[in-house]
């Protein structure tokens, strides 16, 4: 007798863990990721190619959404319809979307996630996505989830820095919250090809919110150089460069010679040297590029969160007991009003 209600039992509890296998797989299949498109001047950000790649560990069908002024979204999506990975392309098309205002996309946002089915959404953890994505999950009364460097297949587990990056924190998110709103530390993941997509496009209904929001202007720093965020190579100074004269100077020779975007620590920016725009750090943009070059920088942990998974990373500093020196791969130990246009001379023999 008892035997049989053992076997009964464990009958009963292999047809409910296949049930609750199949579950899974079904909600699986039916989970669909949406990927946020930041773009500007009818050009895609290359930041949101990482939020793609983010998106795909999930194993999901993933599509891609642009946002903009008609004329914003004519010339992005043709790009946007590249890139690989993504089944579809939705867009939405408004004046109110112009210059991607957190108070009128984020509306937006809210009306296709649960029309399309959406379990996830992804974009860069850039400024304008820092700046939406809130207002997101307030409108859907979800968490959300910022600056991930890692996620898992099972899409309620995530893992982000905290503490300027000296602690790694491992998330699950609530059952409660039906779509997952999630931002991408762009340095934390490859970028999506572009060339070879031929997703489907799909265009949905415009919804603005009701806000007294106006964009009014703005005011860029416009320079020749390689973009900050994306640049392969940088050089940034710190505040033992002692002026903004010194700092143009010393700096942008080098720079030059090595086809490199400009930084600057936030103690550089604090004295006037540099602009707010070149910052590196917790508080401000965050890079990896493949050779980082800091001069008069000392390294308080709130730069090197910023830079600190650069490939190569190269100090140059009088102080040999600089915190500096304890991330970087090649120091060198001298006064950098001496050493620096001497590299960059040598750097400029060497190319010719």
């Amino acid at each position: 007798m008892f035997a049989r209600a053992a076997l009964r039992t464990s009958r009963l509890s292999t047809s409910a863990a296949s049930t609750l296998s199949s579950t899974a797989a079904l909600r699986r299949r039916l989970a669909s990721s949406l990927v946020f498109l930041e773009h500007k001047d009818g050009k895609l950000n290359d930041s949101s190619l990482s939020a793609v790649i983010a998106a795909k560990v999930l194993g999901n069908d993933t599509a891609g959404i642009v946002i903009g002024s008609k004329a914003d979204v004519d010339g992005v999506i043709e790009e946007a319809k590249k890139i690989e990975g993504l089944s579809k392309i939705y867009t939405a098309a408004s004046d109110a979307y112009a210059h991607a205002l957190a108070e009128n996309v984020a509306p937006a946002l809210a009306k296709v996630l649960p029309a399309k089915s959406i379990s996830h959404i992804f974009a860069a953890h850039t400024a304008v996505g820092k700046n939406v994505f809130p207002r997101l999950a307030g409108l859907l009364d979800s968490s959300m989830i910022a600056d991930i460097i890692a996620l898992e297949s099972s899409g309620d587990t995530f893992t982000r820095p905290i503490y300027a990056g000296n602690a790694i924190l491992k998330i699950k998110s609530s059952p409660k919250d039906a779509i997952k709103i999630v931002t991408v530390r762009t340095t934390a993941f490859d970028k999506a090809s572009v060339g070879s997509g031929s997703a489907a496009v799909e265009e949905v209904e415009a919804t603005t919110g009701d806000s007294p929001t106006k964009y009014l202007s703005e005011e860029l720093t416009v320079s020749s150089r390689p973009d900050l965020s994306s640049a392969p190579r940088v050089v940034s100074g710190g505040r033992a460069l002692k002026s903004q004269e010194n700092f143009n100077s010393v700096l942008d020779p080098l720079a030059d010679a090595l086809g490199a975007a400009v930084g600057a620590s936030r103690a550089a920016v604090d004295a006037g040297y540099a602009d707010n725009s070149l910052q590196v750090g917790q508080t401000g943009k965050v890079v990896a590029p493949e050779l980082y070059v800091a001069v008069g920088i000392s390294g308080a942990i709130q730069h090197l969160a910023g830079m600190k998974e650069s490939k190569m990373i190269v100090a140059i500093n009088k102080d040999p007991d600089a915190p500096i020196f304890q991330v970087a791969d090649v120091g060198l130990v001298a006064d950098l009003f001496e050493a620096v246009p001497d590299l960059a001379k040598k750097i400029e023999s060497a190319k010719a």
